[in-house]
This record gives structure tokens, C-alpha cells and sequence, in this order.
């Protein structure tokens, strides 16, 4: 099952896909893309993966490109944005996880992934990585809520 990498922002995500577009014509090397970003390989990855991973970018042999879900989602309003971004999340951890389990708190998601084999956030900064995803992405996108009582999915 793919995963949200708990190093991976939207902000990242936002910036690899209008460096992609509009500085390498949709499609580079990721050492070039390294250097124009000016980030170390191991801090770029997470999002490269994350990206790949929801469809926005497609990589192969050291080359990344921007593709057409990652094209409309860069050029669209923070609505369609959020509406792109929950279609694609459903598919990934923890939020297929949390969309099964409904109602919940960090602990019962985290040990639901443990018991499914998601060891991406079996660290010690593992349970505070998992609730910046779960908000981050989940309550951006629309697709989990969260107050008082815990965490529950929308879709």
C-alpha cells in the first residue's frame, strides 16, 4: 500500500510542481531539480515519492516530469485543489486506514497500522508525523475532520 511520507507538505508539493512546469518544461533530472531547488536528494525524495505516488509526477531512471493530474492540480482554485488531492488520498495511508475506522484517535490509527504491516510512522517521532499527515493532508484535502473528540473521516 503506498503512504503519505510523514516528511512530505503540500507547500512541497505546490513547489515541485510549478518548478516541474514552469523552469523545466514539465520534465528534468532529479539532480538537476536538486540544484534548482537547492535541497539535498534525501530532503527532496519524500515529496518526489508522495507526488508519484497521488499521480502528480512520474518518474523513471533519474527523470521526473510533471503529468496531466499534476497540470490541472497546480493550475486550479484551492477548491478543485482540495477536491483532486481527496480523490487521490483514498487510495493511500494512513488515510485508507482512517476512512475505514471512521471515528478515531492517533493511537487506535496507529496501531491499526502497525497491525497492517505501515511501519512509515513506527518511530519514535512516529505518532506526532502521523497527526501532522492526518492534518495536513487529510483535513486540507476535506477528507478527515478533527476537534475535540478525535479524528473522523468525511468521504
Amino acid at each position: 500500500m503506498e503512504t503519505v511520507d510523514p516528511d512530505a507538505r503540500i507547500a512541497d508539493l505546490v513547489g515541485l510542481l510549478h518548478v516541474l512546469n514552469h523552469l523545466f518544461d514539465d520534465r528534468t533530472d532529479l539532480f538537476e531539480l536538486e540544484k534548482e531547488m537547492e535541497v539535498d536528494i534525501d530532503d527532496l525524495m519524500p515529496i518526489v515519492y508522495t507526488a508519484a505516488n497521488l499521480g502528480f509526477v512520474g518518474t523513471d531512471q533519474g527523470d521526473i516530469w510533471i503529468t496531466d493530474k499534476g497540470k490541472t492540480f497546480l493550475v486550479s482554485g484551492p477548491k478543485i485543489r482540495k477536491s483532486i488531492l481527496k480523490a487521490s488520498l483514498i487510495t493511500m495511508e494512513p488515510f485508507v486506514t482512517a476512512l475505514r475506522l471512521v471515528k478515531f484517535e492517533l493511537d487506535d490509527i496507529m496501531e491499526e497500522l502497525e497491525k497492517n504491516g505501515i511501519q512509515k510512522y513506527n518511530n519514535p517521532s512516529g505518532l506526532h508525523n502521523l497527526e501532522i499527515t492526518l492534518i495536513e493532508w487529510g483535513v486540507y484535502s476535506g477528507l478527515i475532520k478533527k476537534d475535540d473528540d478525535g479524528f473522523q473521516a468525511l468521504a
